[in-house]
Parts: structure tokens; C-alpha cells; sequence
């Protein structure tokens, strides 16, 4: 009987259920990110000039319409995503070819919309809907009724359906970056889900050949190439050394920083804006000059708890899709901080992709932290006694 009222109470008072650890890890983040920012953004404030404020004003309201979203996901039920999700995924496909074809080009890629002064990229909000069509696929729901259990050849050939065709369109872009974000999201989703490592080995073959083909192709420009290989032969000469000195300037930058870093806003890197998109692909060389390797070491630190907790609420999760849509959320953040730390530091090829919470850009912050919505939204229901899906 106890038990009963306090699972009852628990849901009466559903809005109390959150994990105050994730959301004072991601608010650390962000508030963090946006300190960043505006260090990166504020350009040389003396007494004829004030400071820059208008990308940190853009980004604070990003991040409050970020909030607000994230709150309304957690309300929703599963079941309800169930009966929108083919709508929003036909949306989300249009955009992405509407885009590709009436779209602004930045730095070689037709991926934003341009409304006025504002800037809107669909392949960030795209990734939170293929991580729910993922889980409502390759979990035992109503979309396969006939096939509860075991994730099926038919269930796993459905998922990398589904993901194919926002891949191609992204790629037309041409958004290399994102598309291994999507790649890899859809290869760990269904490797969690409990597909057999045959199949697995299938699709990573797949996934392989088709990132192999897409640069031995047309698809991408030489300077798009150029970028993805930077890493590996930094000292050629011709279109690669142009990147190679982009890197080689974010690595000076970090380099400055040592342990305890040159102080906030007096990064000589920073001031001097030496480092190409600081603010977005490239801002974790803010941090790493300016607060050093220990101010680094908190950003990571932090990340290293949002994660956790995110993992955390996937074992808690109640159901299948629960589980799978926290590790979706997991691998999106994952991928995106490994990537721009890498290429930061001249381990990764330049892809081009923000640092969640961190980088400067709306779509990028409105879609982490409906992410964190979703996570959140998991997290209240996992003492549900009935599974709605």
C-alpha cells in the first residue's frame, strides 16, 4: 500500500521528478559557453568602443527558447510522439531538401534558412527527430506489433532506412560533420537495442563504405577534402596548408593557455582574431587559452557529469524507448564534444560541428536542450507503473 501511494504521489507530483544534477551540469555548461562566447565575440573594448554584446544577447535568447522548449518535451508522452513522429519526419525531410536547394551558403555548405537578421540550420533539429524515430522503431512498440522482442531484420533494416534519407540530404549540402553525427547516433542506437553481431558488423560495413564513397566522390569540394585530411598531413602544401595554418593557430591558442591560462578576455589568440569560427566550430580554444588546461578541465568535467547522468537515466528508464532515446541523446552530445575538442586540437578532421551548450548558434543550443527535454521527460516517468508505449 505504501508503495502504491507513494507511486501515485510520484506521479501527482510528476513536475518534482528531475535529476537536479543534470540540469546544474547543463546550466553550468551553458552559462559557461556563454562567457565563451562573448570572449570570443566582444572584439576590442576601449574608451571610443563598447564591447560587442549582440552574439551574447543572441545567445542567452536561444538558450531561453531552448529552456522552454525542453520543459514542453518533457511533458509529452511517449505515445504521443508515436502518433506525431511520421509527421514531424516528413517535415524535417522536407526541409532538408528545401534548404539544400533556397538555402544561404556559410563556408562552402547550403544548410541555413535565412529569416531576416536570424539563421535557422534544419539538420540540428532533424537529429532529435531521428533519435525518437530510432527508439520507436527498434523498440517493442505499436509501429511493429507483430514483432515484439528481439530487434528483427525487419525492425534494424527500418531504422537504417530511416536514416538514410536524411544522410543523403544533408550530404547535398554538403555537411559532412552532421552526417557522422546521424551515423553515428543510428549505429549505437541499434547496437543497444540488441541487434546480433552479425548485423552489426553489416551495418558498420555499410556505414563505412558509404562515408568512403561520399569522399571519393563529387559530392564534396576539394577544400571540403582539404579540411578532412588536414590532420593527417598538416605540412602539404597548396589548399591543405591554408587549413593546416587554421589548426596550427587553434593549437597556439590552446598552447597559450598552460596550466592556469592567460585570464578571461586577455587571450592574445582570442583578441587578436587569429583563430577562424571561434565562436562555433573552434571555441574550445577560448577556453583552453584563457582559462587554461585547468578551465578545460572543468568544461570537460562538466560534460563528463552531464553525461553520466544522462547514461544514469537510461538504466532508470521504464521502457525500451525511454532507454533508447537517453542513449540516443548520449551518443548526440558525445560525438559532437569529441569531434570539436579533437579538431581543436589537430586529432580530428576539421568537420565543421558545435560544441553542445558551448558554441555560438541557435539551432545548435535550441536543439541540446530540447535534447535534455526529452532526457528529462525519461527520467519523470521512470516509476510509472504502466508503460505507455
Amino acid at each position: 500500500m505504501r508503495i502504491n501511494n507513494t507511486l501515485k504521489h510520484s506521479r501527482e507530483s510528476w513536475w518534482l521528478l528531475v535529476d537536479p544534477v543534470l540540469l546544474l551540469s547543463a546550466a553550468a555548461i551553458t552559462a559557461l559557453g556563454a562567457v565563451l562566447v562573448y570572449s570570443a565575440t566582444r572584439g576590442v573594448a576601449d574608451g571610443f568602443a563598447a564591447a560587442d554584446r549582440s552574439f551574447l544577447q543572441r545567445q542567452i535568447a536561444a538558450a531561453a527558447v531552448g529552456l522552454m522548449l525542453g520543459v514542453i518535451v518533457a511533458f509529452i508522452r511517449p505515445r504521443y510522439m508515436q502518433q506525431s513522429w511520421p509527421v514531424l519526419y516528413v517535415t524535417a525531410l522536407l526541409a532538408l531538401l528545401a534548404v539544400a536547394v533556397f538555402g544561404v551558403e556559410v563556408s562552402g555548405t547550403q544548410g541555413w534558412f535565412a529569416l531576416g537578421s536570424l539563421r535557422l540550420q534544419p539538420s540540428e533539429p532533424v537529429k532529435l527527430v531521428l533519435i525518437v524515430g530510432l527508439a520507436l522503431i527498434l523498440s517493442p512498440s505499436r509501429m511493429f506489433p507483430s514483432q515484439r522482442g528481439a530487434v528483427t531484420v525487419t525492425r534494424m533494416l527500418a531504422a537504417t532506412l530511416t536514416a538514410c534519407f536524411p544522410v543523403v540530404l544533408v550530404m547535398l549540402q554538403p555537411d559532412l560533420g552532421t552526417v557522422l553525427v546521424y551515423l553515428v547516433v543510428t549505429f549505437v542506437m541499434v547496437v543497444v537495442s540488441g541487434v546480433s553481431a552479425r548485423w552489426m558488423l553489416c551495418l558498420a560495413c555499410f556505414a563505412l563504405i558509404a562515408v568512403v564513397g561520399v569522399y571519393q566522390s563529387d559530392i564534396l569540394a576539394d577544400f571540403q577534402k582539404a579540411r578532412l585530411t588536414v590532420f593527417i598531413n598538416p605540412n602539404e602544401t597548396g589548399q591543405v596548408s591554408s587549413y593546416a595554418y587554421n589548426v596550427e593557430q587553434a593549437q597556439i591558442a590552446i598552447g597559450n593557455g598552460g596550466l592556469r591560462g592567460r585570464g578571461l578576455f586577455k587571450g592574445t589568440q582570442t583578441r587578436s582574431d587569429l583563430v577562424p569560427a571561434q565562436q562555433t566550430d573552434f571555441i574550445f580554444t577560448v577556453v583552453g587559452e584563457e582559462m587554461g588546461l585547468r578551465g578545460a578541465g572543468l568544461l570537460l568535467g562538466l560534460y563528463t557529469l552531464m553525461l553520466f547522468r544522462i547514461w544514469r537515466t537510461a538504466l532508470l528508464a521504464r521502457s525500451v524507448f525511454g532507454r533508447l532515446v537517453c542513449v540516443g541523446v548520449f551518443t548526440m552530445f558525445m560525438s559532437q564534444m569529441f569531434q570539436t575538442v579533437g579538431m581543436a586540437m589537430g586529432m580530428m578532421p576539421v568537420t565543421g560541428i558545435p560544441m553542445p551548450l558551448v558554441s555560438y548558434g541557435g539551432s545548435s543550443m535550441i536543439t541540446s536542450m530540447t535534447a535534455l527535454g526529452l532526457v528529462a521527460g525519461v527520467y519523470r516517468r521512470r516509476l510509472d507503473t504502466i508503460d505507455d508505449i
